[in-house]
């Protein structure tokens, strides 16, 4: 064994994590060296053990984690925010970029044309579909109950 082989075992020895094997005794023994590092590892760690260790302020630890959840959500509420901004500046580019090109290439009037026939088909559609209405609205009622029954019955069995 060489002093260098030992310099990383000298702390873990001397903290007593360590028990040295018959070939690191062997070189302690032989080496003064070593044996005065070892020495004085063992010194300080008796000094570290011996000095009082300052207790933290009460709720220190709750008070910590709460600052760091703090800055977090603070952090996450400016992407938050800078990310809608650009999202409704998009948006709002989009849609002038389109009025312009429906003005600029004389499409608008087709549009306005477009809306009134759609227009007249869902008004079409909503008066074939309203007779039926009172049957839609009973049948997800009877759904909604049953379902309700359902999940009672299999919720009593539980307990």
């Amino acid at each position: 064994m060489t002093c260098a082989d030992l310099a990383d075992l000298i702390d873990p020895i001397a903290a007593g994590d360590l028990t040295p094997d018959a070939a690191v005794s062997a070189h302690l023994a032989a080496c003064p060296s070593c044996a005065r590092t070892l020495d004085a590892a063992r010194r300080i760690e008796t000094l570290l053990r011996a000095r009082l260790v300052p207790s933290a302020p009460s709720q220190f630890t709750m008070r910590v984690v709460n600052r760091v959840h703090r800055a977090s959500w603070r952090r996450e509420q400016i992407v938050d925010g800078i990310f809608n901004i650009a999202m409704i500046a998009a948006a709002l580019l989009v849609a002038v970029g389109l009025v312009f090109a429906l003005r600029r290439t004389g499409l608008s009037i087709l549009t306005t044309d477009a809306m009134n026939v759609f227009s007249a088909g869902m008004l079409t559609a909503a008066q074939k579909v309203v007779p039926s209405l009172p049957l839609y609205a009973g049948a997800t009622g009877l759904i909604v109950v049953a379902l309700g029954v359902w999940w009672w019955a299999s919720d009593s069995a539980a307990l």
